[in-house]
């Protein structure tokens, strides 16, 4: 990681000027084009191509609850605040349209006119209603009249019926009938259960007939309900049916100094949330006459602009359902994540001693206290390294306490067991659960609940801040001193996204940081105003100072006849006052890498101000999420792992924590992953100084370097497999 010599610098440039900067909505619909060529490229096996198209689907529909949602509102309240990158909300809004109307419609066609016919092939039918023979029709119409008629509910609509509320992400039906006796056509809605399975499956003695042996045959369920609206409808002419798809504005508001109690107010806004705010897009299909439309646009108060109309089947993050087929050479080969070295050492002593009765085997403290531990998942094991150590801490008998901030977990979650567990075994501890954890909210609440009925004391956080950082302190009596053992990581403690995003977390005793994590949780739950750290880099506090001084000391270096250099990974690079520092830096002589997954702001390869900037992307089977910071400083290299994207949410509105590796040897794996992922070939996208990607190819397949399958291959090699 050497630095190259800067071209002479652009004076008196204005880095607040609009022309550096990316536009935020723009950048992530990029990102999103990204996961969607995922599915485009013909190299990604065919399951996988539908499961990009369901991300990119599930992707769109948070962008619009929440960013689009966002803008309409600052529309509606007459705001002309510019964005860094000149442009008015409704701007932003025309920009948005024009950009993503195509891609919406590449990944629809992509679909129906590619993917389908090659389900076909490989045995997996997914078959239009009308192309059914008479016994299959009458299976489903058994299988309506039995198992989907009785959870329906036609919704008429007519003086004495308004227009009834239609629920956010729903899938509906809009019927028209005619009355016989008064030859009046009427307009009904249908909402299509959620409850129930999207493709409804033929059984095997029904299975569609093709030229490929089939292995699964399904029709989707909007169909067969559309084939037997009759049964809802007795005496009447169903005259036509057409598919809709609403997004509703879903971010939640709290006015947190306002609230006497922050888990009720919370759950006030969540059942404004499941009732919806004020719609934001309609998808239909194409077939849609132009008067279904308008009566659906005048009943949901949208316009022109919010109707997205495409050909062929709404709703496409249902398509994450293929993975599930037994077709495991259409898909990605399963990663089992590894246990590492150490920790296989430690459960081979464990089950030593207790096949010899003894209680003296190597424990997960023992581990750390032999040094320091650094974690990378999915490569390595979440539930042996983290979860272990959060599952031992319960059950030790030297544990006093366990501290932990808890962000997003899963459903089933094993760390919330070993709490709920150490809580049981009279031991002190403390969650902090964020509430605030957006689409996560009612899952938190649950768990706080959980949590507090079993004698954890749960806190949420504090006023006007949320609380992102991932980081557990286990203090534990040895002898005569009490000792404090942490983990501190990027990632959720969740050990199903331990499985598919790469995190990586530090488990350590250093004496420093854990005195930093105890004045951290101070904060988080007394009265603390902490305004200094002896290693971590915590916000609000002083993560942007620090940052700014680390990317100030490149520079310096760089003026003073030496050489700067930055690397930065991490999933976002909004704040513009960072941006700025780093067009100065580049302008001094320091030479900068960044791997950005999602949003970037920063315009790199501009002439005189960002020459000495390189941003590329990463977009793979695991989703990168890891944030990790380095800095060359003259050779005496600091590197720096954390929560904490680099937009102003981060630095100013969050609480992150930053901590520092000490531990040499730690570094220089940090450093051959950021190298292999700069090296990348197969998955890296570079970014353009006109905001366009591209994608790096490799000369010859025998040059491929996938970081992916490069770094999956060293953990096996660094684990003896």
């Amino acid at each position: 990681m050497t630095a190259t010599p800067a071209k002479p610098k652009l004076d008196n440039a204005d880095l607040s000027d609009p022309q550096y900067y990316f536009n935020r909505e723009l950048s992530w619909l990029e990102f999103n084009a990204r996961v969607l060529h995922e599915a485009l490229d013909d190299r990604t096996l065919l399951l996988d191509r539908l499961k990009f198209l369901a991300i990119f689907s599930t992707n769109l529909d948070e962008f619009f609850m929440v960013r689009v949602a966002g803008l309409k509102q600052q529309v509606a309240a007459g705001v002309h605040k510019l964005s860094a990158d000149g442009r008015t909300p409704l701007q932003q809004l025309d920009a948005i349209a024009t950009r993503l109307r195509p891609l919406v419609q590449q990944q629809n066609q992509l679909f129906e006119q590619e993917l389908r016919s090659q389900l076909t092939d490989a045995g997996v039918y997914l078959v239009n209603y009308l192309d059914l023979n008479q016994e299959q029709r009458h299976y489903l119409h058994q299988f309506f009249e039995t198992r989907i008629f009785p959870v329906l509910t036609p919704l008429a609509v007519d003086p004495s019926h308004p227009f009834p509320f239609i629920s956010n992400l729903s899938l509906n039906l809009a019927v028209l009938v005619k009355d016989p006796d008064t030859n009046e056509e009427l307009f009904a809605r249908i909402k299509v259960p959620q409850v129930l399975s999207r493709f409804i499956e033929l059984p095997d003695d029904l299975q569609y007939e093709g030229e490929a042996a089939s292995v699964w045959t399904a029709i989707p369920i909007e169909q067969v309900i559309a084939h037997n609206l009759d049964s809802l409808f007795p005496g009447m002419h169903v005259q036509e049916c057409y598919p809709f798809r609403i997004t509703r504005n879903a971010d939640i508001t709290v006015e947190e100094d306002e609230a006497d109690d922050l888990l009720l107010a919370i759950e006030q806004e969540l059942r404004k949330r499941r009732m919806g705010g004020s719609a934001v897009r309609m998808e239909i299909q194409s077939s849609m006459p132009p008067t279904v439309c308008q009566t659906l646009m005048r009943a949901l108060e949208i316009n022109d602009d919010d109707v997205y109309a495409v050909d062929g089947l709404l709703g496409l993050d249902t398509l994450m359902r293929f993975m599930g087929l037994p077709l495991p050479h259409l898909k990605a080969p399963n990663w089992s994540p590894v246990i590492p070295l150490r920790f296989q050492r430690m459960q081979e002593a464990a089950e030593a001693s207790r096949k010899l009765d003894r209680n003296d085997g190597e424990d997960i403290f023992d581990l750390i206290d032999e040094g320091d531990v650094l974690v990378h998942h999915p490569y390595q094991s979440f539930s042996a390294t983290v979860q272990e150590f959060i599952t031992q801490a319960a059950e030790d008998d030297q544990v006093l306490a366990i501290k932990m901030t808890l962000y997003r977990t899963s459903g089933d979650s094993p760390i919330i067991k070993g709490l709920i567990a150490a809580a049981e075994n009279g031991k002190q501890v403390v969650v902090l659960v964020e509430l605030k954890a957006r689409f996560d909210e009612e899952n938190n609440i649950h768990w706080a609940r959980k949590l507090e009925e079993s004698g954890v004391h749960v806190v949420y956080g504090l006023v006007g801040l949320k609380t992102h950082t991932k980081i557990t302190l286990v203090v534990r009596k040895e002898a005569e001193q009490i000792r404090r053992y942490f983990h501190v990581g990027t990632g959720n403690y969740n050990p199903k996204t331990a499985r598919i995003y790469t995190d990586l977390g530090l488990l350590s005793c250093h004496p420093e940081i854990g005195a930093d994590l105890s004045d951290l949780f101070n904060f988080l739950t007394g009265y603390s105003r902490q305004q200094a750290y002896r290693k971590l880099l915590v916000s609000p506090v002083n993560l942007r100072d620090r940052m700014t001084a680390l990317i100030e000391r490149e520079m310096e270096h760089a003026q003073a006849g030496g050489s700067g250099r930055i690397v930065a990974k991490m999933n976002s690079l909004v704040d513009t006052k960072i941006i700025a520092k780093l067009y100065a830096a580049a302008q001094a002589g320091v030479k900068i890498d960044l791997i950005i997954r999602g949003i970037c702001m920063l315009r790199p390869g501009l002439p005189q101000i960002s020459e000495n900037i390189q941003v590329i992307s990463v977009i793979g089977n695991f989703l990168e999420h890891s944030r990790i910071f380095y800095f060359q400083n003259q050779g005496d290299e600091e590197v720096y792992i954390g929560s904490a994207d680099w937009m102003r949410r981060n630095l100013d509105r969050r609480v992150e924590a930053i901590t520092p590796i000490l531990e040499p040897t730690l570094r220089q794996d940090l450093q051959e992953i950021l190298g292999i992922m700069l090296a990348d070939n197969r998955r890296a996208w570079e970014l353009q100084a006109d905001g366009t990607y591209v994608q790096r190819r490799p000369p010859t397949p025998e040059q491929t370097r996938n970081c992916h399958q490069q770094l999956m291959a060293m953990t096996l090699e660094s684990s003896g497999l």
